[in-house]
C-alpha cells in the first residue's frame, strides 16, 4: 500500500534544502557576516637603532686593551651582500643597515678587522684600540635618515661608554694609508674614500657630533704623503663655529616648526661625478685605488677588450680611454698583506721606494727570505717571478715554548694579515692558524 504522507515529506525536503542554499548566500545572514580570511599582516619596520645578534660571527676575538676611537665605513655595496662577508670574516663590531636595523658583529669590547693598514697621529694598527661600525652604502652617497638616527644612538652608548670624544670619530678615509706602489713612492693618505662624506658639518650635526678634527697629523708631521687632496678637502671642511644661545623673548610666540637637518650637498663628493677612463691625468689608481689590481676591477679597453684587475701586468702601459669598473672587494681590507713579483708587479712597483727598506722582506721560491736592507738594486731586480713580498713589517721570533708568541706580537698573532715563516713550510696567514698549531721555531711577520 503506498505512503499517503511520501509525496509530503518529498516536497518538505526539497524546500529545507532550497532554504539551506537561500541562508548560505543571502547576504545579511550570520555566515555571509563571517570575515573572509585575512593576508598576515607585513611586518613592521624594526625601530632605528634596534639591535640583532643574527648575524654575529662565531669565532674568538681578543679582548681589546683600551679603545680610543671610534671608525666608520661605508660597504661601498647592497645590505645582504655586505653584511654576510662582514659577519664571515668579523671584519666589524657593527653594521648599521638601510632601515636602521643594527647588526652586532664582533662585540663592542673585542677586537674586529677593520682598519687593515691604518694610522693616526702616529700610530698603526687601529683595529687593536679601535671600534669600528660599517654603514650600509657608498661613499659618495648620502645614508638614509634611519641610519642617521640609528647611528647618532649608538654613537651615544660608545663615546659614553668609552669615553671617547667627538673629535676622535673617524671615518676610514681619514686612518687608511697606502704603502709604496707603482703610482705612489712613499707611504701615502688616500687609499680608501670610505665613509668620507660623514665627516662633512652637515653630516657630523645630525649624528649629534659638534667636533673634528682640523687637519691630518701624519701629513702634516710627514709620516705620510697626501696623495689625494679632493679627499683631503672633504675630510677637514671646518665645523661652524658654536651659535650664542639667544635671549629668551618678552612673549613666548607660537613655536615653530622643527628645522630640516641640513641636507648633505651633492657637490662636496668629487667621487660621485668623476669619469671611470684612464687619461693623462687619471691613472687606474686614482680610479680604483686599492683595488686597482683585484679580479673584481674590470679594465675594458679602447679596442674592444677586456682584463681583470689581476690579469693586467704592465701597468706603464695602460692606453688612454680605458674604462674601469671596479667592483665589490672580496674583503674589507684586501690587498694589504702578502703581494707576489709577478702576479701583482715588480718590487718597485710593489714597493716603491722602500723597496730596499729594513722593513720589507722578500721570500723567494725555494730560498730563504731576505730583508730588503742586505740585497742591492740589482739583486732585487733580479728576484724571480712568485717571490712574496711584504712590506712595512716587523719580524721576530722564533716562537718556542719558553717564547710564546703572545709575547712576540701581543694580539696580532693571529691576523690576517700577520705571516709564520718556516723554511720547510714557507709562509702561513695568522688566521690560518690556532695557538696550538704554530710551527715551532717559526719567525713571525707583523705589521708595524
Amino acid at each position: 500500500m503506498q505512503d499517503p504522507h511520501a509525496a509530503p515529506r518529498r516536497i518538505l525536503r526539497l524546500l529545507a534544502a532550497a532554504a539551506a542554499a537561500w541562508l548560505v548566500a543571502a547576504p545579511g545572514t550570520a555566515d555571509a557576516a563571517k570575515p573572509s580570511p585575512k593576508k598576515p599582516a607585513p611586518a613592521a619596520r624594526p625601530a632605528a637603532g634596534t639591535i640583532s645578534t643574527k648575524y654575529r660571527f662565531k669565532k674568538p676575538r681578543a679582548v681589546r686593551k683600551s679603545t680610543k676611537y671610534i671608525v666608520l665605513h661605508t660597504t661601498e655595496g647592497s645590505s645582504k651582500g655586505s653584511i654576510a662577508k662582514l659577519s664571515a670574516n668579523g671584519e666589524c663590531n657593527y653594521v648599521v643597515d638601510t632601515d636602521g636595523m643594527v647588526y652586532v658583529i664582533v662585540d663592542r669590547s673585542r677586537i674586529a678587522y677593520h682598519a687593515g693598514l691604518s694610522m693616526w697621529n702616529g700610530q698603526t694598527g687601529l683595529d687593536s684600540i679601535s671600534i669600528g661600525i660599517e654603514i650600509v652604502g657608498w661613499h659618495d652617497k648620502d645614508i638614509t635618515a634611519a641610519q642617521y638616527a640609528a647611528l647618532r644612538k649608538l654613537l651615544g652608548e660608545l663615546k659614553a661608554q668609552y669615553r671617547i670624544p667627538d673629535e676622535n670619530v673617524l671615518t676610514h678615509s681619514m686612518v687608511a694609508y697606502g704603502n709604496p706602489n707603482h703610482w705612489q713612492k712613499r707611504k701615502h693618505r688616500g687609499r680608501k674614500r670610505c665613509g668620507m662624506l660623514l665627516m662633512l658639518p652637515a653630516a657630523r650635526t645630525r649624528l649629534g657630533l659638534l667636533k673634528k678634527p682640523a687637519y691630518d697629523p701624519d701629513v702634516r708631521a710627514g709620516r705620510l704623503k697626501d696623495a689625494d687632496p679632493e679627499l683631503t678637502k672633504i675630510l677637514y671642511t671646518p665645523m661652524p663655529p658654536a651659535k650664542a644661545a639667544p635671549k629668551a623673548p618678552a612673549a613666548v610666540p607660537d613655536k615653530p616648526a622643527p628645522a630640516k637637518p641640513a641636507p648633505i650637498p651633492p657637490a662636496s663628493a668629487p667621487a660621485a661625478s668623476a669619469s671611470n677612463v684612464i687619461g693623462p691625468k687619471r691613472s687606474a689608481w686614482d680610479i680604483a685605488r686599492d683595488q686597482y689590481d683585484a679580479p673584481t676591477t674590470v679594465y675594458a679597453f679602447p679596442d674592444g677588450t677586456t682584463k681583470r684587475g689581476d690579469q693586467v701586468k704592465n701597468w706603464n702601459k695602460m692606453p688612454a680611454g680605458t674604462i674601469v669598473t671596479v667592483g665589490p672587494a672580496a674583503s674589507e681590507n684586501a690587498n694589504e698583506g702578502l703581494l707576489t713579483i709577478g702576479e701583482d708587479g715588480t718590487a718597485e712597483a710593489l714597493a716603491g721606494d722602500a723597496m730596499a727598506a729594513t722593513s720589507t722582506y722578500y721570500f723567494p721560491p725555494g730560498r730563504p727570505y731576505a730583508a730588503g736592507s742586505t740585497l742591492s738594486l740589482a739583486d732585487i731586480a733580479a728576484l724571480p717571478k712568485g717571490t712574496k713580498v711584504l712590506v712595512d713589517y716587523k719580524v721576530a721570533g722564533p716562537v718556542t715554548a719558553k717564547v710564546p708568541v703572545f709575547s712576540l706580537c701581543g694580539s696580532k698573532w693571529n691576523h690576517p694579515d700577520t705571516y709564520y715563516w718556516t723554511s720547510a713550510g714557507g709562509l702561513v696567514a695568522g688566521d690560518q692558524v690556532t695557538d696550538r698549531t704554530i710551527p715551532k721555531g717559526a719567525l713571525v711577520f707583523f705589521r708595524k
